[in-house]
This record gives structure tokens, C-alpha cells and sequence, in this order.
């Protein structure tokens, strides 16, 4: 099997699971119990945390762990604009969100918010110069990701940080970071955030498991209410397995200092190999080493996708959570109907291997041969 999906998830590494395994079997205490197994849990918990942090450049108290990145964007957007709900309720995102900010947007608009939804330029990334004409006295809250999980555009979210001080507005900044996070260089002070969004099974940890960054000085409103757990933050029970394993998983992504470098290298690998073989190929937007978005007009994606999953490639056409509709990211992007239709991503781990670019290679071209174009 090839596997190349990872920005949809990946594998579990062996830190990760032996980590996870660990706190399943052996340290399985409750870490909010007093007694001996309870306080080892918390100890766990605790240097979880830390590890987490450091990998962020942030302090271990401005992170809260969550069940992924979806609740960590909900969490930043619904309590973060209600936060600053007396500067005005005016929100600026984009046209190119994913899912778990989009629907938060429209759930926020059904509660009386007004929301500017920036488009994005023709590389995939919404400019400092768009939220700066788009601030407004009445803004609240700025949420744009880092890199997106369609196109691997990366925006300038330093930037737009000194864009909204330097405008003197109140306006807290979110930023969805979970295809960003230990793929390009990234740490919580330089990138100006208010809030960030990680998750877990992007970095090869466990599904289930992610954290929000949220500077010191912000008090949060809770978004789950109950034990008061995560210092009243998040109630529940933390989920110490997972939570472990993602503490795992971004120490080993720390220590590996070439796998962005090697990400590159191998997208431009396949760029390369794919164009001079088939010149009508369209690279889409790109920035982040790992993701590559690209398309054979005249195509259908899906019909490419299959063609490749019965060679045992495993790629997709964008957002694992779209489950088949149309791309909003491409559309957005004002890119033609042939191009869209026809577009697969490609997205790469620290653990792709050579041999996997060139297969994916040799299949798609293998499919651009032999399969019907559509008229």
C-alpha cells in the first residue's frame, strides 16, 4: 500500500502507541484522584502538557487539551467572539475554512453575528491587506488558518497579527493550525495568536486527541461544563491515553529536524516527474511541504481516485470531512470547472519514503492513459 492521505490522518508511530498503551495498562488512575494511581495519572498529565507546550514555544498553562482540532476551533470561535462580545459582534474569517469553522461561522451568524468571509488570492492564502481593509470597530474576533488542508496555502498569520494591533483593535486572533503544526516552522509568540488549534492524529498521534493554545491574559469562557477539569476550562475526564501519545508523537516530530526538508524535496519530486510526463497538469496554490493539490482537467477526480485505490494508492480529491462534495477551498479560489472537477491531494508525512512518490507517479499517469476524459 501507498499511502498518501496523511493529511486526513496518519499512522499511529511507535512512541505514540507505546505511550498510549502505557496509560491503558499500567498508569490507568484517574488523574483528578487523590490516591497513588490517581497522582502518577496527574504527573502524566502534567508533563504531557509541558511537552506539549514546549513543542509550541508556549507556557504549559496556556494549553488545554480537547478531543481534536474541530472542538478547538469551535471552542476558539463560539467563547472567543462572546469574550469580546461588547467590542461589537462582527467576526472576519474566509471562503477557505474547513468544515469545523465554516459551520461554526453559520452557527454564529444564526445567533445574530455578522461574519466577512475573505477570499482567498490565486495561491490559496488570504492577504494581511484583505483583513486590514475588512477590520471594522465592531470586530471581535479575526479565525483564518494557517495552512490549509486543501492546498497547503499558507497565510501570513504574523501578519495579520500586526495588522490588527497596529489598527488598535481589540479583536482576538484564531488561528486553525492543525495541518501547520510540526509541518512548517511555527511557534505561538512569532505567530501572534490569540488562540491555536492543534490535533493529534495529524502529527501521528491518536485520533480523538487535540489542544488549544490560548495566551496567557485570555479568559476563555469555558465551552464544556462540569468537573472543571483543564483549570476549569474543559470538563470531562482528560483522555490521558491519547493525550500522551500526542505528547509522544510531537517530541519524536521534533527530534526528526529534516522531515520538512525531506517533505519538500519529495513534493517537488513529484511536481517534477508529474509535469514533464504531462505538461496539462495543474499545480493548485501550495506552501506546505506536505500537501500537494494538482489536477488533470478534462478528468474526474473521483473516477482517479478509484483507479489509484484499485493499485492500493491511497490519495483524495481534499477534505477528508467533505465526504465527496465539491471542493468550497477550489471554488473559492475562482479556479475553472475542469481544473476543480479534476483535482486530487496529495499529502505527505515524515514517514513517506521515495519509492512511494514515484508509484503514485507512475499510477497517475498510468490512469491519465487509460482512463476516458470527459468531453
Amino acid at each position: 500500500m501507498i499511502y498518501l492521505d496523511n493529511a486526513a490522518t496518519t499512522r499511529v508511530c511507535p512512541e505514540a502507541a507505546q505511550a498510549a498503551m502505557e496509560m491503558m495498562t499500567e498508569n490507568f488512575g484517574n488523574p483528578s484522584s487523590t490516591h497513588g494511581p490517581g497522582r502518577a495519572a496527574r504527573d502524566a498529565l502534567k508533563a504531557a502538557r509541558a511537552d506539549i507546550a514546549a513543542s509550541l514555544g508556549a507556557k504549559p498553562e496556556e494549553i488545554f487539551f480537547t478531543s481534536g482540532g474541530s472542538e478547538s476551533d469551535n471552542w476558539a470561535i463560539r467563547s472567543g467572539a462572546w469574550l469580546r462580545r461588547h467590542q461589537g459582534r462582527h467576526i472576519i474569517s474566509s471562503t477557505a475554512e474547513h468544515d469545523a469553522v465554516r459551520k461554526t461561522l453559520d452557527y454564529m451568524e444564526s445567533k445574530g453575528w455578522e461574519v466577512t468571509r475573505l477570499s482567498p488570492g490565486p495561491d490559496g492564502a488570504v492577504s494581511p491587506e484583505a483583513v486590514a481593509a475588512a477590520l471594522r470597530p465592531d470586530t471581535a474576533l479575526v479565525s483564518l488558518m494557517l495552512v490549509n488542508n486543501e492546498t497547503g496555502a499558507v497565510t501570513d498569520i504574523p501578519a495579520v497579527s500586526r495588522v490588527i494591533r497596529a489598527s488598535g483593535s481589540p479583536a482576538l486572533l484564531h488561528t486553525d493550525a492543525v495541518q501547520g503544526y510540526m509541518k512548517i516552522p511555527m511557534s505561538a509568540r512569532p505567530l501572534g495568536a490569540d488562540m491555536i488549534s492543534l490535533s493529534a492524529h495529524k502529527i501521528h498521534g491518536m485520533k480523538g486527541t487535540g489542544a488549544l493554545y490560548v495566551r496567557s491574559g485570555i479568559q476563555l469562557p469555558p465551552l464544556i461544563l462540569g468537573g472543571g477539569q483543564e483549570n476549569g476550562r474543559r470538563s470531562g475526564t482528560e483522555g490521558l491515553p491519547g493525550i500522551c501519545a500526542f505528547a509522544a508523537a510531537a517530541k519524536a516530530a521534533q527530534a526528526d529536524t529534516q522531515s520538512q526538508k525531506r517533505m519538500a524535496e519529495l513534493r517537488r519530486l513529484c511536481i517534477d516527474r508529474l509535469q514533464s510526463a504531462a505538461p496539462e497538469l495543474v499545480v493548485i496554490g501550495g506552501g506546505a511541504p506536505h500537501i500537494l493539490s494538482l489536477s488533470l482537467p478534462g478528468y474526474k477526480s473521483e473516477v482517479l481516485l478509484n483507479y489509484l485505490d484499485g493499485l492500493g494508492i491511497s490519495v483524495s480529491k481534499g477534505s477528508a470531512c467533505k465526504r465527496g462534495a465539491r471542493s468550497h477551498v477550489l471554488e473559492a479560489m475562482g479556479l475553472p470547472t475542469p481544473v476543480i472537477d479534476g483535482a486530487i491531494r496529495i499529502s505527505l508525512c515524515r514517514f513517506t519514503a521515495e519509492a512511494d512518490i514515484l508509484g503514485l507517479c507512475d499510477g497517475l499517469l498510468q490512469a491519465r492513459d487509460r482512463l476516458c476524459r470527459v468531453l
